[in-house]
């Protein structure tokens, strides 16, 4: 093997390793904006959610979203993947699955049974996600032939956790004392914002490893294309927190810490599909747009759908990664509108984003309704209000 052989190959791991750091992020984000009573079920999921992906994208996952392509639809499955040669991209993509199953964990937060979670995540790392995954990133699939455009997975791996996170929000219902009588939305704060802003910390230094490192090389030329992506990244990152605080400050008269936030995420989220195609400005308006997005989804959400989500996953994830995968089709410097592309790329963009959503919410529906009608998917009244630690776990993370 040569030299540039091995610089991409070990590129490509240490990214992953970036990603599965991420994991942490997401359980800090988590904890941080829920209850003390339930920080040790958040990292229970967590912790489960990822090594159930590793074993089940490992045994077929992998092979139903990369292998020969039967129909433009789905890989040729295969069992317990084992190509020497192809090692670094099933450690890369597990830790890309592991994240789109684990988004859904804050969103059903503090009122879903364990077991039931265990189930959901299998067959979201085993199905759900390799099934769609499998139209846009394996080259045979119909989205990756139409020309649609996700370089590091806005749709293919946030928008699938967002809309998952949607139907099973809604199917298991708000906590107690979230919605009163007459309708209206009462706050439940988080016990941390410290652990909630450490979090997105962390996913932000993630995300360095999520966008550039789906470049899958560093070697000559590609050098100069993953700095770029670096900067992509940041940018909208950084312009998605500043849109957000701006906006809540303006609204709410003071910068809304955990909006401010969330912002952040949401400009990562937007810009991680276009963030190989548009330039520097592009991503800065991604980020910005996105970041006013996520500010009026997580209202809309929870005031008129009347959707409890604790932590806003389905508005950064779902919303935002559905229309940064959108503003490709305005900002790519190839083919974007902006650019003299005509509504050619929008259309292709639209076509793949409401697909890999009507996917997700139909697989998840079907998922979470049987489980719901078989396992159930709430805990008790009392179990809830005692904290899901002490009745899901037998034990209190702060014992103090």
């Amino acid at each position: 093997m040569d030299t540039n052989a091995v610089l991409d190959l070990m590129w490509v791991l240490i990214c992953g390793i970036l990603v599965f750091f991420m994991q942490a992020g997401f359980t800090l984000v988590e904890t941080g904006f829920t209850r003390s009573k339930n920080t040790g079920n958040i990292i229970m999921k967590n912790l489960m959610d990822f090594c159930i992906g590793s074993v089940a994208f490992w045994a077929i996952g992998y092979s139903l979203m990369y292998g020969a392509s039967i129909g433009s639809v789905i890989g040729t499955p295969s069992w317990f993947f084992d190509s020497a040669a192809d090692m670094h991209s099933l450690f890369f993509q597990t830790v890309f699955a592991a994240t789109a199953a684990t988004i859904v964990s804050g969103a059903i937060a503090e009122r879903t049974k364990f077991t039931t979670y265990l189930i959901f995540s299998l067959l979201m790392t085993l199905l759900i996600y390799p099934i769609s995954g499998s139209w846009v990133w394996n080259a045979g699939g119909w989205l990756a032939k139409m020309g649609f455009t996700d370089f590091a997975g806005s749709s293919v791996v946030h928008s699938v956790g967002g809309w998952a996170s949607l139907v099973a929000a809604a199917l298991v219902g708000p906590r107690i004392g979230k919605y009163n009588t007459d309708g209206t939305s009462n706050a439940i704060p988080g016990h941390s914002l410290m652990l909630g802003a450490l979090g997105v910390f962390i996913l932000w230094f993630g995300w360095f490893g999520f966008n550039p490192g789906s470049q899958l090389a560093i070697s000559g030329d590609n050098a100069f294309k993953v700095a770029a992506i670096f900067i992509t990244t940041n940018l909208a990152g950084a312009s998605g927190a500043l849109a957000a605080m701006f906006l809540t400050w303006a609204v709410y008269k003071k910068p809304d810490i955990s909006m401010t936030l969330n912002g952040v995420l949401a400009g990562l989220v937007g810009v991680t599909a276009g963030c190989a195609a548009v330039s520097p400005m592009g991503a800065f308006f991604i980020g910005l747009i996105c970041g006013v997005a996520v500010v009026f989804s997580i209202e809309f959400i929870d005031k008129k759908l009347k959707i409890d989500d604790p932590v806003g996953a389905i508005s950064v994830h779902g919303v935002c990664g559905a229309l940064g995968t959108l503003l490709v089709g305005v900002f790519a410097t190839d083919g974007g509108l902006l650019y003299g592309g005509g509504f050619e790329k929008l259309g292709v963009q639209a076509i793949g984003v409401f697909s890999i959503a009507a996917w997700a919410m139909g697989a998840s529906f079907v998922v979470l309704f049987i489980l719901k009608k078989t396992m159930g998917l709430r805990v008790t009244k009392e179990e809830e209000i005692d904290g899901l630690d002490i009745h899901e776990h037998g034990t209190n993370v702060y014992n103090d």
